[in-house]
């Protein structure tokens, strides 16, 4: 049992602590990252998180606030690992290295993102103004190594001299690929963390309501009509969840997840929390597919030691 434990909430950030007597476990939630989505909720396998509906402000909605029972939570870091925003960070003192993943009770998310500079317009920065959460940096220097402070004023030949590098801060990128179909083609290459089916039952929506498009972290996902109502764009869809814990009428509005992209794992823990996100169906076709590549795997296994054994 804990020696010490410790809660404090503030508009920023929610912090969790545990202090044992060679141990600290800590457990922040960056609010300001958290968008109120259903991941952590799912994903918790203590059910220690909750979510919390909040007022509207100016008529307009709020997302929800996201509450972490310090009694059920044992600092397991399922959360910090699934958290599609990177909004949480388990710690045990002061490392990172959290044992779900050691033990590869769980596995990390994949987010693959890649970047062609040689396809980028070098008078181009839009990528760090259209990235919705504000995560990708534009650097450019000049044939001296020297920053390019404006690029207008270079000479022809020294605008092509311009090395461009583009940094994205993939800890925190839900992959909504904002970035990638309004940039130059090729330049930016996104695979989305989290594949599924959205879609809105505009009947069934409340008259005037967005809430959901009030919320929804990524703009372009959920559009506003010219009839008032809400529709879905699900090429930035990021399939989190915020927009369903807001639905005043959540028969109106059907998400689900259908595949994660993480790197390899064999767990039990991990496949519970699989059907929690996705489905038991999708749960069953994932885990068809991992023996299916492990029996191709065998297969080759097997012929390479006979070429070897001919040699």
């Amino acid at each position: 049992m804990p020696f010490k434990k410790n809660k404090l909430d503030s508009a920023e950030n929610l912090v969790l602590d545990w202090f044992l007597q060679v141990k600290n476990y800590k457990l922040v939630l960056d609010r300001t990252r958290c968008v109120g989505c259903e991941i952590c909720t799912l994903a918790c396998p203590k059910q220690a998180i909750s979510t919390i509906k909040q007022p509207k402000v100016g008529g307009k909605a709020q997302k929800v606030k996201i509450d972490i029972d310090l009694d059920k939570c044992n600092f397991c870091g399922v959360c910090d690992v699934t958290c599609p925003y990177g909004a949480v960070k388990v710690t045990q003192n002061g490392s990172s290295n959290l044992a779900v993943l050691e033990k590869e009770s769980y596995p990390k998310l994949i987010r693959d993102i890649t970047v062609d500079t040689k396809k980028c317009d070098r008078a181009c920065t839009d990528c760090e103004t259209i990235c919705p959460l504000n995560l990708i940096r534009v650097s450019k220097v000049g044939f001296d190594g020297k920053p390019v402070e404006d690029f207008s004023k270079l000479s022809e030949l020294g605008k092509k001299r311009v090395q461009v590098t583009v940094n994205i801060d993939k800890q925190h990128c839900p992959t909504c690929r904002v970035c990638e179909f309004k940039c130059n083609p090729g330049a930016i290459r996104v695979t989305k963390t989290f594949e599924g089916k959205i879609s809105i039952d505009q009947e069934m929506c409340p008259e005037g309501c967005h809430d959901c498009k009030d919320v929804c972290p990524i703009p372009d996902a959920l559009v506003l009509g010219a009839d008032g109502k809400v529709y879905v764009n699900e090429l930035f869809c990021t399939y989190c969840g915020a927009c369903k814990n807001v639905c005043p009428k959540p028969e109106a509005l059907t998400l689900k997840r259908t595949k994660i992209h993480h790197e390899p794992v064999h767990s039990g823990a991990w496949n519970k929390t699989l059907q929690r996100l996705t489905s038991p169906e999708n749960a069953v076709k994932e885990l068809k597919a991992n023996a299916a590549k492990a029996r191709l795997q065998l297969v080759e296994d097997r012929f390479k030691a006979e070429e070897l054994k001919k040699k």
